[in-house]
């Protein structure tokens, strides 16, 4: 057993720590008022090897492994979570959907692109449709459908909450096609943004995470060739729930870059500020909160590199997924709840940039399985 990190894992953290000092801090607090999409910043990421980061070579990607995807998050997080969960995304849910599960001809045509970022030049990123107006935590219950038509299915629903919903090129949309078998009559279709009945809604209004571009999709009366349904028939609510595990992963991740950013702001903060005749750390009640921070900030990291240990090695990382995202999202929320504290006043305010990390944060423990549902997935795995 190692707890030191690689050379080249080392390096991958440095390019990601300076991309996110260089890159996306300049900028955030405008982009977080005015909920601007950062796509500079996600090209950029782009040209990185970041959109793609765990991809085969041969689809274009950087073939990295998940460790070094979870450093990139944590250090990208620290400063922009509207930044990474658009990498997240892109890499979690759609590519790593797509590589494991789409057959020769969709990683060729829809892979190899969004493992770029870019496709001629402008951006190409992919969405991932699960979510309903009624069915969030209780996927099964989807109400888009997709109608069997012999050559092509004919796709008509609505989906919510699609983080890079406007921004996406591709969509990975999940709709029911048999009703009578329940989970097993779900599939996954691959759909173009740019099809005839395809349509963006307006621009969610976010407490957080206010850069990346959250819509409601509908669909009306899509033509989805049959070479774009992904796996075999009933495949589709499978393909969400293995996909979803390895992005627990990712957002555990942004989760522990937040909290590691409210940290590290506050320490700097703490040796700065002065009151009652000194700097604040040496107050024992400002230590204490620092402590547990540390602590706490530490725990989930180790989870987060578990997991991805798990994954890189084959061995089944739903527990460890789980675990990593309900303990990591709820550290985050209270460790940026913490650094507005020991900000005082300053933390208020959107200069010191630790209330938008507390924004952030919160959305962590809802996306992608909300805390409730990562128990659930923990007590059934513990109780089997």
């Amino acid at each position: 057993m190692h707890f030191q990190l690689s050379e080249e894992h080392l390096m991958i953290q440095k390019a990601a720590r300076d991309f996110a000092v260089n890159e996306c801090l300049p900028g955030v607090i405008e982009r977080d008022e005015l909920q601007k999409f950062p796509k500079e910043q996600i090209l950029k990421l782009a040209e990185l090897g970041f959109m793609g980061m765990m991809v085969s070579p041969e689809y274009g990607g950087a073939g990295m492994d998940t460790i070094s995807y979870v450093l990139a998050m944590e250090e990208i997080s620290k400063i922009d979570a509207s930044v990474s969960v658009c990498m997240s995304v892109n890499n979690s849910l759609v590519s790593w959907g797509l590589e494991a599960f789409g057959n020769e001809t969709q990683k060729q045509k829809y892979l190899t692109p969004l493992a770029q970022g870019k496709k001629d030049g402008e951006l190409y990123i992919g969405a991932f449709l699960l979510s309903e107006p009624e069915a969030g935590s209780d996927a099964t219950s989807q109400k888009t459908t997709a109608e069997d038509k012999g050559d092509y299915y004919l796709l008509n629903g609505t989906k919510n909450w699609i983080t890079n919903g406007n921004s996406a090129s591709v969509y990975l949309v999940m709709a029911q096609t048999d009703a009578s078998k329940g989970p097993k009559g779900i599939n996954t279709f691959i759909v173009e943004k740019s099809w005839p009945g395809v349509s963006v809604g307006a621009k969610e209004n976010k407490l957080g995470i206010r850069g990346s571009d959250t819509h409601s999709i509908s669909f009306t009366d899509v033509k989805v060739p049959k070479e774009n349904r992904i796996g075999e028939d009933g495949f589709g609510f499978k393909f969400a729930m293995k996909t979803l595990a390895g992005g627990r992963i990712g957002i555990a991740s942004q989760a522990l870059g937040i909290a590691s950013g409210a940290y590290e702001l506050s320490l700097k903060y703490a040796k700065e500020r002065k009151a009652f005749g000194k700097e604040i750390m040496h107050h024992q009640a400002i230590q204490f909160k620092l402590a547990d921070m540390a602590t706490r900030i530490e725990s989930s990291r180790l989870l987060c590199l578990k997991a991805a240990w798990e994954k890189d090695n084959n061995i089944d990382y739903t527990l460890s997924s789980s675990m990593a995202k309900v303990f990591a999202s709820e550290t985050a929320m209270w460790a940026a709840t913490e650094a507005v504290q020991i900000h005082g006043g300053y933390g208020y305010v959107k200069e010191y940039h630790v209330e938008r990390l507390m924004r952030d944060a919160k959305i962590t423990q809802i996306y992608e399985g909300t805390s409730e549902v990562q128990r659930i997935v923990i007590g059934r795995s513990i109780l089997q």
